[in-house]
């Protein structure tokens, strides 16, 4: 379903704003820094007046969960402030708005996935500023999709597949967290689905579904599972490889402590919108074969 007009999108570099650029077509307009700035409002109504979009996605985020733990002040401006005010100059004009958020708002406690109105309780920094970013929005604007995603990896930027395979060029063996899960997600994947989304709100003026909505790759794995598998399609196409050691989270610190579970059940946007996004393994295999053709990915 295609969007009627044209769809900006805060963010321009970020792995899903570049997915979101290779798949969204001529009506689709991404701008970052410099152009527009998250942290500037005027930047913001200047974006809105001179492309009157019919409907923006907020792709732009602090991301570096470590960092974060000595940046809240650069966090908070980014992933909760920022999106707080383009939700009221979304609301002012009457603009659907898609704000993209993150498992971390989650503990990692619970034994089965998260549901969209299970309770929240981030543990680090980044997580805190994702959560307030989206009671921002809430607050702010009454026709906004927030989507929850997780794991996100492509063929862009730094992530954890990239990120392995780098490791694999040097090492024989690598050691790989087994006992935090979650759902994979492929950006590619992720960026078709909520541009599907965006066609079906714009396409339905009676649309009244706002709200929370969770959306990551089909299927769960491990960071260790996750590993094994990007190996495998890496070593199908004669790309580098290393065997997978198995740790507890316990034996990799991190400054930002990580939910042990990030799963997340997803069916509530495949009954509103129809839309789920495929099995997380298809994704991987996408993205190492898309890196194996391309050196110039990190760009």
């Amino acid at each position: 379903m295609s969007v009627r007009g044209p769809v900006l999108v805060i963010g321009h570099d970020g792995q899903l704003a570049r997915s979101l650029r290779a798949v969204g077509g001529k009506d689709l307009v991404a701008l970052g820094r410099p152009d527009v700035d998250l942290t500037q409002e005027a930047s913001l109504k200047a974006a809105l007046q001179q492309l009157s979009p019919a409907l923006v996605v907020n792709a732009a985020a602090y991301t570096a969960v470590d960092a974060a733990e000595n940046n809240a002040q650069n966090a908070y401006a980014l992933n909760a402030d920022g999106p707080g005010v383009l939700a009221t100059l979304c609301a002012r004009q009457d603009l659907p708005l898609i704000h993209i958020s993150t498992d971390y708002v989650f503990d990692g406690r619970a034994s089965s996935p998260y549901d969209e109105n299970d309770e929240t309780a981030p543990l680090g920094v980044y997580g805190q500023t994702k959560r307030a970013g989206e009671m921002a929005v809430q607050q702010a604007h009454d026709r906004a999709i927030i989507i929850r995603t997780a794991w996100v990896f492509s063929p862009w930027g730094q992530n954890f597949v990239k990120t392995m395979l780098r490791l694999a060029a040097g090492r024989d063996t690598i050691n790989v967290v087994d006992d935090q899960f979650g759902n994979p997600t492929y950006a590619p994947h992720l960026a078709q689905a909520i541009l599907l989304i965006a066609g079906y709100i714009t396409q339905n003026p009676n649309f009244e579904d706002w709200g929370i909505y969770h959306l990551a790759g089909t299927g769960q794995t491990h960071w260790a599972g996750l590993a094994e598998t990007a190996f495998a399609a890496s070593r199908a196409l004669g790309g580098p490889v290393a065997d997978v050691v198995p740790i507890p989270a316990s034996q990799y610190p991190t400054p930002a402590p990580r939910p042990a579970n990030s799963r997340m059940n997803c069916n509530r946007a495949k009954q509103v919108f129809g839309v789920a996004l495929p099995d997380w393994q298809m994704g991987v295999h996408e993205c190492v074969g898309a890196l194996m053709r391309n050196a110039d990915t990190d760009t």
